[in-house]
């Protein structure tokens, strides 16, 4: 009898003991649980409690979730604070977020003060930019993802990126951040690095990043130089997508370095052999050549007549005949054959003759050529002038020259 007793009394005590250990609950507590099941809405809780508290997939996340799988997993432990209790219906409301936020505004604005880079997940794509969970809403405005431009956000979600505190206002709820910013840091952290060991003259590999109608930008190990659109051939080039494309593999020389502009230019032509190096005995005196037309000066024509060489017809090497200007004969683009008068590589020069390969015409036969001695005017006789009614001797000068001549005979005929 007594050991029945005793039994009895022992599982009265466990009893109480079980019911010592249920956790007392209030609204407003914050309590430590772990997962023991998820639903795509919602996770179950056990933390000691007569049953199982419940996460609504709202209470999980600051940002909003697809599945409340993506904020937790089963066995994790979670500090969580009680949102509602119904004990008649056996219902524990928890929430997540509230934890993390209260948190998470004492370490946001530590890193926005420091500086620090930290690592985030995009939790979602909106319009003008991502969303990251930090605690609470983090936003990632378009303009400060990256350093260039991206029109199509739709697969950044799930990425993790590395970012800094930009703004942060408690009051208001927001929280922007910047991958940008990190970028730009470490780019010019490394451009600094690049530049002080570039030389003048220097022969890189690079690749070509974007074009501009003024040239083209180059990759040479981390941040770009440019390529002028004069340096991108020997050639003339009308647009740098005519020489070269976006990706595409180059060897270039530096020309410049100006670190305190952060500025390198660079030159595709100047890694290749020049034009007069490669038309060195290409051309003899006396060869007939043909080219084309490039420019027109008032004292004559430059003819292209090999990539990059350039010989100059003088105006009167262009025609037999006198020509007021090499418009005359000549128009740009026009393609001639010349003769090769003299060619020095070395000073980077050429003459050119156009009417060397044209048979001259035939000159006219030659007349006698006549007198340029103006013949002497017949002084008038006397009685010439007496008998002609077209001579006025009232004329000034024809009277003074007259009397001069026959003096007093000139009263005798009037």
């Amino acid at each position: 009898m007594s050991e029945e007793i005793n039994v009895q009394d022992s599982v009265a005590q466990e009893n109480q003991e079980a019911m010592d250990n249920f956790v007392s609950l209030k609204k407003g507590d914050t309590v430590k649980g772990t997962i023991v099941k998820i639903e795509d809405n919602q996770a179950y809780v056990s933390l000691g409690y007569k049953y199982d508290g419940i996460i609504p997939i709202r209470e999980l996340s600051a940002v909003q979730l697809d599945n409340a799988s993506d904020a937790v997993q089963i066995g994790q432990e979670v500090e969580l604070k009680v949102v509602s209790i119904d004990d008649e219906k056996e219902k524990l409301v928890l929430s997540k977020r509230q934890i993390d936020g209260d948190r998470a505004w004492d370490v946001l604005q530590s890193r926005f003060e420091s500086g620090e880079v930290f690592e985030v997940a995009v939790a979602d794509v909106v319009k003008g930019g991502l969303v990251a969970d930090v605690g609470v809403r983090g936003f990632i405005p378009a303009s400060m993802v990256e350093r260039h431009f991206v029109e199509d956000f739709s697969d950044y979600k799930g990425r993790t990126l590395r970012v800094k505190v930009k703004e942060i206002d408690r009051e208001n709820n927001k929280v922007i951040l910047s991958q940008k910013e990190v970028l730009d840091a470490e780019f010019e952290q490394s451009k600094q690095q690049v530049m002080s060991s570039l030389q003048v003259g220097q022969q890189l590999e690079g690749t070509v990043q974007r074009l501009t109608p003024f040239g083209a930008f180059v990759d040479i190990g981390g941040i770009d130089g440019l390529v002028h659109v004069s340096e991108l051939s020997w050639q003339h080039v009308a647009h740098p997508k005519d020489v070269v494309s976006e990706g595409q593999a180059v060897t270039v020389k530096v020309l410049k370095v100006d670190p305190a502009a952060g500025k390198i230019s660079l030159s595709l032509k100047a890694a290749q052999p020049g034009p007069w190096e490669s038309a060195n005995g290409q051309f003899a005196i006396g060869d007939i050549v043909t080219g084309t037309v490039r420019r027109i000066v008032t004292f004559g024509a430059f003819v292209e007549i090999a990539p990059g060489v350039e010989g100059l017809v003088h105006i009167s090497q262009i025609a037999h005949r006198h020509i007021a200007t090499p418009y005359d004969v000549l128009k740009e683009g026009q393609e001639v054959q010349a003769k090769v008068l003299d060619f020095n590589p070395a000073e980077k020069r050429v003459s050119l003759s156009i009417k060397e390969t044209e048979e001259a015409p035939e000159q006219p036969a030659e007349q006698a050529p006549r007198s340029s001695k103006p013949q002497r005017e017949r002084s008038p006789k006397q009685e010439d002038l007496g008998n002609n009614p077209n001579v006025s001797l009232s004329n000034q000068s024809m009277s003074y020259s007259l009397a001069e001549r026959f003096g007093d005979k000139l009263s005798k005929l009037k």
